[in-house]
């Protein structure tokens, strides 16, 4: 179904939730995985949707995209979540226009991140969108839009310290580890998940703990092997789960599964253990919380800690802001001139119409042969277009075209 709205800057939302206003428990309510997202194309013809893109973190679910309302972007996300459309609605912000544009370019900046700075934020805009656009929901606004996020996003991390030193929730829960044990070395480590957190988690583990005494567990064997061959650790089967975590001292769980993975049976007169849980939704069954000898953390106690680094983060936040304004004005300049593409070719077409007329190229024959009608019918869409940057008055532009035409030499 071909949806014939006008690409208007007006028409552009986005509503999402994230750590500021929802906690993680809620969060996963509203949480979307690759088979979720890939439904949501199925269907979105039928809430008159042609171009959107959703990005789902830890710490945010989002959607993007042109709509003639945001109820409309909202139903559509909330056809595959546990959570209503109701509630989210209860507990969204809602942008539109330069507003919105404004907020994905915070978003992909890192300022609106949990941790502020984390990078890992425009890796997973990237991919949102590129799901997307393989499955032709990507217009070519949106494809400018992102285009000039990730630009702006590689300039505020080459030409700032936003990014500088290593923070991110992954390695949050190292520095968690580091705090709360002395000798690191003896402790068995299990680790649930080797997708990309997983997967970044299982690498800061090994570098600044400087323990391989760690075991990989993964729905896909394969993923948990190969990486356990990488890094010279263990792995497992999920069949062995239960047994892993009896066996372990500290567990990390970072899948993207819609239920609990490990339950408080696993845990019960199995002693002390740290459990730290980087999934949203949730990984851990709530009732483990005041088991005995059982500490649980999750993503949005872990986004507590901080230190000098962060610090100075914070002093580079201004710096990141001014590269957003810069970029920011260059794209809604583009978008304005798109806006006024249409009116440019009216004109263009015009000045070809009066070129090609026979009194008209006698009289300028012998002064302006056809490639110079050319060059200065060209000349003055650019001097045209030039005014139109900065006066919106297409009609008198319109006349002003043709006279100028006429009259140049």
């Amino acid at each position: 179904m071909e949806i014939n709205r006008p690409l208007n800057i007006s028409n552009f939302f986005i509503a999402g939730i994230n750590y500021k206003k929802t906690d993680a428990g809620t969060r996963g309510q509203f949480a979307v995985n690759s088979d979720q997202y890939s439904n949501v194309f199925d269907i979105a013809s039928s809430f008159e949707l042609d171009s959107f893109f959703i990005v789902s973190t830890c710490n945010r679910t989002e959607i993007y995209g042109f709509a003639d309302r945001p109820e409309h972007l909202i139903n559509l996300l909330c056809t595959q979540t546990l959570g209503t459309a109701e509630a989210f609605k209860s507990l969204a912000y809602i942008k539109s226009g330069e507003k919105a544009v404004e907020h994905l370019f915070n978003v992909g900046a890192g300022l609106d991140s949990q941790i502020l700075g984390d990078y890992e934020i425009i890796g997973q805009i990237k991919q949102a969108v590129k799901f997307a656009r393989e499955r032709g929901f990507i217009n070519c606004f949106l494809e400018r839009l992102v285009n000039c996020v990730l630009q702006t996003s590689k300039t505020i991390k080459n030409d700032t310290a936003l990014s500088g030193g290593t923070v991110s929730v992954s390695f949050a829960a190292v520095q968690y580890i580091k705090s709360h044990f002395e000798n690191i070395t003896d402790k068995k480590i299990l680790l649930v998940g080797t997708g990309k957190i997983g997967r970044n988690t299982c690498k800061n583990l090994v570098d600044y703990l400087g323990t391989t005494n760690i075991t990989l567990v993964n729905r896909s064997e394969e993923k948990a092997a190969k990486l356990a061959a990488e890094l010279n650790l263990k792995y497992a089967p999920i069949d062995n789960l239960e047994a892993c975590i009896a066996d372990a001292d500290i567990i990390l769980t970072a899948t993207t599964s819609a239920e609990p993975t490990i339950l408080s049976v696993h845990l019960k007169d199995n002693g002390e253990k740290l459990i730290i849980d980087l999934s949203v939704p949730n990984n851990v069954e709530s009732s483990v919380i005041g088991m005995p000898g059982i500490t649980l953390i999750n993503v949005d106690e872990l986004a507590k800690l901080k230190d000098e680094t962060l610090q100075k983060r914070e002093a580079e936040a201004p710096k990141a802001k001014m590269i957003i304004a810069e970029q920011m004005a260059e794209f809604m300049a583009w978008h304005q001139m798109r806006k006024n593409a249409p009116a440019l070719n009216a004109i263009k077409t015009k000045l070809n119409q009066i070129s090609a007329d026979q009194q008209f190229a006698v009289k300028t024959a012998s002064v302006c042969p056809l490639v110079k009608i050319e060059v200065k019918i060209q000349r003055v869409i650019n001097s045209i277009a030039a005014k139109m940057r900065s006066h919106n008055r297409q009609g008198c532009h319109y006349i002003e075209a043709i006279n100028e035409f006429m009259n140049a030499g």
